[in-house]
C-alpha cells in the first residue's frame, strides 16, 4: 500500500522545521561569548589595579621627596616618609623598596614594587621617580 504523499510531505516540513530550529543556539552562544566577557572583566580590574598602584607609589614618592628635601631634614626623612605611607595605604604596591639620592642640590625619591594582581601567575613592576630641589636658607 502507497504511503500517502501529504503525509509525506507533513512529515518532511516537519523535518526540515526542526532542522532549522534555532532552540539551544543561545546556550552555545553563552558558552562561546562568555570566557570573552569575562577577559576582558578581569583586563579592566587588572587594569584599575595597575594604575592605582601607579598613583599610590606616586604619591609616596612625592611625599619622600617633599620630607627629604625640606630645610634641615634629616638624611633618612625622604625615605622613611615613603615607607610610611606606603605601609599606611594597604597592600597596593607589594614589596616596595624606596631609594634616595640626595645630591647637591636636588632630592630624587623612587619607589619601585609589584602590583597586586587577581590572576595568579601575572606581575607587573611599578616605577615611579620625582626629583624635586633641596630648600636652603640664603
Amino acid at each position: 500500500m502507497p504511503a500517502d504523499p501529504s503525509r509525506r510531505s507533513l512529515w518532511a516540513q516537519r523535518l526540515r522545521a526542526r532542522i532549522r530550529s534555532d532552540r539551544g543556539d543561545s546556550v552555545v552562544e553563552f558558552a562561546v561569548i562568555f570566557p570573552v566577557v569575562l577577559l576582558l572583566v578581569f583586563t579592566v580590574i587588572e587594569a584599575g589595579l595597575y594604575f592605582h598602584a601607579r598613583s599610590v607609589a606616586g604619591r609616596a614618592a612625592q611625599i619622600g621627596a617633599d620630607a627629604g628635601r625640606s630645610y634641615d631634614a634629616e638624611p633618612g626623612a625622604g625615605a622613611a616618609a615613603a615607607t610610611d605611607f606606603l605601609a599606611r595605604t594597604g597592600n597596593s604596591v607589594e614589596n616596595p623598596s624606596v631609594s634616595v639620592d640626595a645630591g647637591g642640590d636636588q632630592i630624587a625619591v623612587t619607589v619601585t614594587g609589584q602590583v597586586t594582581s587577581l590572576v595568579p601567575g601575572l606581575s607587573f613592576t611599578v616605577r615611579q621617580r620625582i626629583q624635586a630641589p633641596i630648600e636652603e636658607f640664603r
